[in-house]
């Protein structure tokens, strides 16, 4: 299974950065012009047996504001990010270097999605072992049923508690289950359905 899962990534992921290659350098220079700062934004996430990698995504938002952030989470119509980075999370755009990632190792392209430390440090134990037994993945079934997060937390009086005591704890359930009944099948039902939520159809 492991060999399987990672051929299907390695195809997967070189298939996708070759086609998508003509709209990620129109990304990373709209980005360029659009706001000052570089195209891509690198933080550390917790992934394979708790080790740290550097996740990759298109900025988003105003150079260094990430620097200013007091979680790692971003709520509602946050007026950091940029023009260009309102429509590049709407479909997921942002998300696209992490192919390269996939083709580094850090992740597959279906998996828990990696936390930053500090939110993976409240996992119970028994659940950090087992989310953490395999590779995170660009996405997963939390990241569908949560395809709105932002928009959520936007609306919360503490955001943070929301996200703490009620999303993440829903999220690593996902986690579990992914976990639990992981398949090449389920990899490409998951891939398809989150086409679909980004194009509206489901969340």
């Amino acid at each position: 299974m492991k060999v399987l899962k990672r051929c299907f990534d390695l195809t997967l992921a070189s298939g996708a950065l070759l086609i998508l290659a003509p709209v990620m350098l129109l990304t990373a220079l709209w980005i360029k012009i659009d706001s000052r700062g570089p195209v891509l934004f690198r933080q550390d996430r917790v992934g394979l047996n708790g080790k740290l990698f550097a996740i990759y995504k298109f900025r988003t938002m105003e150079a260094g504001s990430r620097r200013q952030l007091q979680s790692g989470i971003t709520v509602g119509a946050d007026p950091r990010i940029t023009r260009a980075g309102a429509l590049l999370r709407k479909y997921k755009l942002d998300e696209l270097p992490q192919f390269i990632n996939v083709l580094r190792g850090d992740m597959s392209v279906v998996g828990p999605r990696p936390e930053v430390p500090q939110y993976v440090a409240t996992y119970p134990p028994q659940t950090r072992d087992r989310v953490l037994s395999v590779r995170p993945g660009i996405t997963d079934l939390a990241s569908i049923a949560y395809r709105n997060e932002s928009e959520l937390l936007g609306r919360a009086e503490d955001p943070e508690a929301l996200y703490v005591e009620q999303i993440l704890p829903d999220k690593l359930d996902f986690c579990l289950q992914y976990v639990a009944s992981r398949s090449l099948w389920l990899d490409v039902v998951i891939i398809w359905r989150t086409v679909l939520a980004i194009f509206g159809h489901r969340r």
